[in-house]
């Protein structure tokens, strides 16, 4: 038998309705919320930052491949990947999806205004499950017509609301070109993002459209959009394609091109961290002050010990047991009160967000378990270390004045 645990279980049992009952809710109220603060942090770091990310990758991929150019930023020059090197890129098991596509800019003159926008011109390799959760109304531009180009494209709400556009409208477009060319276009779909690089001026619509105008062959591509596995590995997934293309084209991974954005989430990141470090701070002074005020209460039983016998060791087994009971207690609880508020919000979206400020309606949140592991690790490893520092009173504790202390 496990003599400490055993008399530091007997403690707890005969608590019930004293003063140290009263000590033992608050310090187990301490480490719950505690907790509680530290994997909701989580929960919505990780959903924000998530949603941002796929929100980018929807558009622009996990990396981009282009050919050198010195034209202008709007729009690229054409490439054509061989069938052999394209193979190979399919192939490399970073690689999950790799789609073309070309940008060409314009002005829409509407109602006395005029708007600038940037047509996106993809193909039938469009993924479209990247998208979906983006298309708000209508429907994806039909590509597959008799016509050389389809004339249909998805518009932002953004857009729509400043033109005052609607589904089935037409809108006619001035293709910055020399000479300049217009073309016509049908709105078939709107949707939203929430980010301003994209929503602010962005349409999408067929390929061919930037082919015939260009005077590109049906085989060139303004570029290619590569969809990896691991989008923590950008880098390494990188370093895997660069010798798979031409010594013409270059790579551009989504974090690189959106800098200020990421860099933005990793700041984010760190006053998450900042938080979490002050919480277990908290915590652990809470849980050493609970102990102090134990121990002290306890002196008498202390003293009992000490005269029957039992070593220093020992009875600061029985109170370290004791600290890291109300930990594990706390921490349950602390789980059960993250996990339901990220289960209501996460199903019924309570808390909601202006999509101008924050690029989303609603508190996004992200069931990340390994995080949540660590989190819960951390603080029981860490507070129960720390229970060592007010156990060390009891070795200079005296039995006889302990016997008499009142």
């Amino acid at each position: 038998m496990n003599l400490p645990y055993f008399i530091s279980k007997r403690i707890n049992a005969t608590d019930k309705g004293s003063f140290s009952s009263i000590i033992h809710k608050v310090a187990i109220a301490s480490v719950a919320l505690g907790i509680a603060i530290m994997v909701i942090s989580f929960q919505v770091l990780g959903g924000f930052q998530n949603n941002i990310k796929d929100k980018i990758f929807s558009f622009a991929g996990h990396i981009q491949i282009k050919k050198y150019s010195s034209t202008n930023v709007y729009e690229e020059d054409p490439i054509t990947m061989e069938q052999e090197r394209m193979a190979n890129l399919l192939e490399d098991d970073h690689v999950v999806h790799v789609q073309e596509f070309a940008h060409k800019p314009g002005l829409v003159p509407h109602d006395d205004e005029v708007f600038s926008l940037l047509f996106k011109g993809i193909t039938d390799s469009f993924n479209r499950e990247f998208f979906d959760e983006y298309l708000i109304e209508g429907a994806y531009p039909n590509l597959e017509t008799d016509e050389k180009a389809s004339y249909e494209i998805l518009m932002s709400r953004r857009m729509a609301n400043k033109m005052r556009v609607e589904i089935g409208d037409r809108i006619v477009t001035h293709f910055i070109m020399d000479p300049p060319r217009t073309r016509s276009f049908y709105v078939t779909g709107i949707f939203e993002t929430g980010l301003d690089n994209f929503d602010e001026q962005t349409v999408i619509g067929d390929m061919n459209v930037i082919r015939i105008l260009n005077g590109w062959a049906a085989d060139e591509v303004g570029g290619y959009e590569v969809f990896v596995n691991d989008v923590n590995d950008l880098e390494g997934a990188e370093n895997a394609i660069i010798p798979k293309i031409s010594v013409e084209h270059y790579t551009e991974r989504a974090d690189e091109k959106f800098a200020q954005i990421f860099d933005w989430l990793g700041l984010l990141s760190q006053n998450v961290f900042i938080l979490i470090t002050l919480i277990l701070f908290v915590a652990c002074f809470n849980m050493v002050s609970v102990l102090f005020i134990l121990i002290m209460e306890r002196t008498q039983m202390i003293g009992s010990f000490k005269a029957f016998g039992a070593t220093n060791k020992l009875i600061r087994r029985i109170f370290t047991y004791n600290g890291i009971r109300l930990v594990i207690k706390g921490l349950i609880l602390g789980n059960a009160i993250a996990f339901g508020f990220g289960a209501i919000q996460y199903f019924f979206e309570v808390i909601p967000l202006e999509p101008a400020t924050y690029y989303m309606d609603h508190v996004p949140i992200d069931w990340n378990w390994l995080s949540t592991l660590g989190i819960n690790v951390l603080t029981l490893v860490l507070v129960g270390l720390i229970l060592v520092i007010p156990t060390a009173i009891i070795s200079r504790i005296s039995p006889v004045k302990a016997i008499r202390f009142d």
